[in-house]
């Protein structure tokens, strides 16, 4: 399967550059995935679509401001990491930018010395292992000094970094949100459980890897970064009960529906436990427990457009992606929504 198929044209006024105000005020267009019908909804009217008895799953995942600029010790040229996963206490796998330049043994500063590291080594995928040291605790020092990792296409800063955390995060550790759950508010989500509509919740830290386009011709040869997930005995209890009454498992992102997926056995029991997911869903993979996903449109040539293609059928995304387009639909992190049932 070609990678050049997941491309398509978006101008890029259609890009958001801020989340809309309140969260709840996006668009949503909900995709049959049977039929390909189409509807073009307010995102609070998503409670019309889901239904007593169903499941909503969240992943209550929170972004850490993983964004660092420091300089280097010897020279005092910039530099710029990015955090993607802690490896240990006190070591991380990271990015670094220049990167050709960062090579083992160099050291780096940040802020006014409150926060050191040494770089220890390279990754296969040209990501750097980084050593931090610090006179105190490192979270605090990184709430202090670190950036909120906004993707690249989004030119603008954020005044509130909560807008780029969904309302019910808990659990810090991702590099970039699961942005189909930015939509949602508090009352949003009580009117929802107050139709019969349960909610469970589960973990997997969103790496950068999730948002970067396949550079490869052949989808099959890309190799999928690593995510760490975490599902409790509640939620699959939740989760398979909800199966068993034939209700809908109604996933919230990307994320939600990988872990789901990694989780489940061959007959869509979803398992507890925890580790990392290299999971890759494209066209061809069969569903095992996931009956409806909320997303956002996603970027040409990526995984997770590569993802609701399967899911929904490649036909039904294109049709549904050039239909968001004319109607001029917002794309990628703080834009519109897509429902697909």
């Amino acid at each position: 399967m070609r990678t050049k198929d997941f491309d398509y044209y978006l101008p890029k006024e259609l890009i958001a550059q801020k989340p809309v105000y309140p969260r709840d005020s996006s668009r949503l267009m909900v995709l049959n995935k049977d039929t390909g019908e189409r509807k073009d909804e307010i995102f609070t009217n998503i409670v019309a679509y889901l239904r007593k008895g169903d499941v909503l799953v969240l992943n209550n995942t929170r972004v850490i401001p993983a964004r660092l600029y420091g300089r280097r010790y010897d020279t005092g040229g910039k530099v710029e990491i990015l955090l993607l996963h802690k490896k240990t206490s006190n070591t991380w796998e990271t990015l670094v930018k220049p990167g050709k330049r960062a090579k083992p043994g160099m050291e780096l500063i940040f802020g006014n010395g409150e926060l050191r590291a040494r770089v220890l080594s390279s990754t296969d995928n040209g990501g750097r292992i980084i050593e931090f040291s610090c006179c105190s605790d490192f979270d605090e020092i990184l709430d202090k000094l670190g950036v909120m990792p906004l993707p690249p296409y989004i030119r603008q800063g954020l005044r509130d970094r909560d807008r780029y955390q969904t309302v019910y995060c808990r659990e810090a550790g991702s590099s970039a949100a699961p942005t189909a759950g930015l939509h949602f508010t508090p009352e949003l989500l009580a009117e929802i459980q107050s139709r019969g509509v349960k909610i469970a919740t589960l973990l997997l830290h969103v790496g950068l890897g999730t948002f970067l386009p396949v550079k490869e011709a052949n989808i099959k040869d890309h190799r999928m970064h690593s995510e760490y997930y975490s599902v409790h005995e509640e939620a699959a209890n939740l989760i398979n009960q909800c199966r068993l009454n034939g209700g809908r498992l109604v996933a919230v992102g990307t994320t939600t529906l990988r872990t789901i997926e990694t989780v489940s056995n061959e007959m869509g029991e979803v398992v507890p436990g925890e580790g990392w997911t290299d999971i890759f869903i494209y066209p061809g993979y069969k569903f095992k427990a996931v009956d409806a996903l909320l997303t956002n449109f996603h970027l040409p040539k990526s995984t997770l457009l590569m993802l609701v293609s399967a899911f929904a059928g490649p036909k039904n995304i294109k049709n549904a992606y050039e239909d968001a387009r004319e109607k001029r639909y917002s794309f990628f992190s703080f834009g519109d929504a897509m429902l697909i049932i």
